[in-house]
């Protein structure tokens, strides 16, 4: 079962590729943006600060995102496979999950880096503002987002790089163009 990162600054279509891909190979998409979300939504002590930093355009602490992510993963059915988005976003969360994945003999099969121009992020987020009604989608936090992973994803992709298991993707153009790059990626991979 496929076990996927999806990389990629806000706008990128993480999220809409994430669901293609995952139902392609018959596993969940985890969407880490959605379950800090939910978490921000609940009543405690932590979620207005939580829903602050979000709205920034801020990371989350590691702490609290990979708490969230492995109680996530940890609540799935064996055999494990799962396409996620948006964790690990800096080199200090890859490698806590990659001690947490080899552990638990869960480690990536690939991480999908998708490419795309700034002009067209701030554009699909604009357009998905109109729809969404997500307070974090305005032209300044996108920007903000999007410098803040210019300055982490260089060395996050750089260590999946170097393990052996990015893959590279051109991420503009419609929708099925860019599934269909992706999952001619992933359909050489060896599963097992």
């Amino acid at each position: 079962m496929l076990r996927s990162l999806l990389v990629a600054p806000p706008g990128a279509g993480k999220g809409t590729q994430g669901e293609r891909i995952a139902a392609v190979y018959g596993v969940p998409h985890i969407a880490t943006g959605d379950l800090l979300r939910e978490k921000a939504a609940q009543p405690s002590p932590s979620a207005g600060e939580l829903a602050a930093a979000m709205a920034r355009g801020e990371l989350v602490p590691d702490e609290v995102v990979m708490a969230l992510v492995v109680e996530r993963i940890a609540a799935l059915v064996p055999p494990v496979g799962f396409v996620l988005d948006g964790f690990p976003r800096t080199l200090a969360q890859a490698e806590q999950a990659y001690a947490w994945g080899t552990a638990a003999d869960l480690t990536f099969h690939a991480v999908v880096s998708l490419d795309v121009p700034e002009a067209v992020l701030v554009e699909r987020v604009l357009r998905r503002a109109e729809t969404s009604g997500r307070q974090d989608d305005t032209a300044e936090t996108v920007r903000r987002r999007i410098r803040v992973y210019a300055e982490s994803s260089g060395p996050l992709l750089d260590f999946y790089r170097r393990r052996g298991i990015l893959v590279e993707a051109d991420g503009t153009g419609t929708v099925d163009e860019v599934t269909a790059r992706i999952r001619a990626r992933l359909d050489v991979l060896d599963l097992s």
